[in-house]
């Protein structure tokens, strides 16, 4: 199905030189063209695919606890998609919808202290969010911007640093840690997860809140992805083991002087352990594409479901 001007020397020089420029994260792509042939090429043709089924955007729901390449995996779709297929790709991410800072200490004296937290649902502007992916879907597309968060200052980038969309994509990358996740029953909320829960929202606001988003707002949202792929990690200790990884990288590269120590981190994920949980038990069985990772970071096994 591959273009005829497809050229798999050229691919894999692009996706080789990739990897090379991401120096910490080089390092759970060790077997690069065993990975490219066994897992970016299937899930670049089934995209590809399903794009010309009907020649509309497609929109495939990257997801995965945090620290499991979802960013790294995107630009290699993208790269692919573009020299193989001809696609036109814009990538962006849950985390750029994030409230503004002053959003979020508006919740946490209203609702819970625990929403001045970036992270789970409800510290997400969900109404542009929606409106951003239906405009990206809509046949007469109009030029629109994407917005950006920035980690280390935590609060959203100005207007003139957000990612500009002059055309209609013919796909569209929507990674995020919680993409898809899918609510829990209100009796599995009564039992903390950790001691975040336990000590900070003994009175369950917090978590019954994020669990009303999730059946709402959030799902209005995920029902518009076409394909969903889930990044299966081992368990969620790994991803406590990974964001440090994620952290030490902001730190080298010197993006922002907001980063984190260990301690911090360890605190920080409790804020995700549990709805990370929920999706490791849920979305094997629902994603529409299960890539299971090791303990060593590495792509495992791909299934198609």
């Amino acid at each position: 199905m591959e273009d005829k001007r497809f050229n798999y020397q050229k691919v894999k020089k692009k996706f080789l030189t990739f990897l090379s420029s991401q120096e910490i994260m080089s390092e759970p792509f060790r077997d690069k063209l065993g990975q490219l042939n066994k897992f970016y090429l299937p899930l670049s043709k089934m995209i590809a695919k399903d794009y010309l089924k009907k020649k509309q955007t497609k929109v495939i729901g990257l997801t995965g606890g945090q620290g499991t390449g979802k960013s790294t995996i995107s630009n290699i779709l993208k790269i692919i998609l573009k020299d193989a297929y001809k696609l036109e790709t814009v990538i962006f991410s849950i985390d750029d919808f994030y409230k503004t800072l002053s959003e979020r200490k508006k919740i946490s004296k209203k609702i819970s202290e625990l929403f001045l937290t970036r992270g789970v649902p409800g510290t997400h502007d969900t109404k542009m969010l929606f409106q951003c992916i239906n405009n990206l879907k809509k046949n007469n597309f109009k030029k629109m911007n994407i917005p950006k968060f920035d980690k280390s200052i935590d609060d959203r980038c100005a207007k003139n640093k957000w990612l500009k969309v002059k055309k209609k994509p013919n796909i569209v990358i929507f990674e995020g840690w919680c993409v898809g996740a899918i609510a829990q029953k209100n009796k599995d909320l009564n039992i903390p997860v950790n001691k975040l829960e336990e000590l900070k929202d003994n009175k369950r606001i917090w978590r019954q809140k994020v669990n009303s988003e999730l059946k709402k707002n959030y799902k209005k949202i995920f029902n518009l992805i076409d394909k969903l792929i889930f990044l299966k990690v081992p368990s969620f200790k790994h991803v406590f083991k990974w964001r440090l990884l994620q952290e030490k990288k902001l730190r080298i590269t010197g993006k922002g002087n907001k980063t984190m120590n260990d301690k911090q981190i360890e605190n920080f994920v409790m804020y995700y352990e549990r709805i990370t949980k929920h999706m490791l038990k849920t979305l094997p069985k629902t994603a529409d594409t299960v890539i299971s990772i090791d303990s060593k970071h590495r792509l495992k096994s791909i299934k198609f479901n």
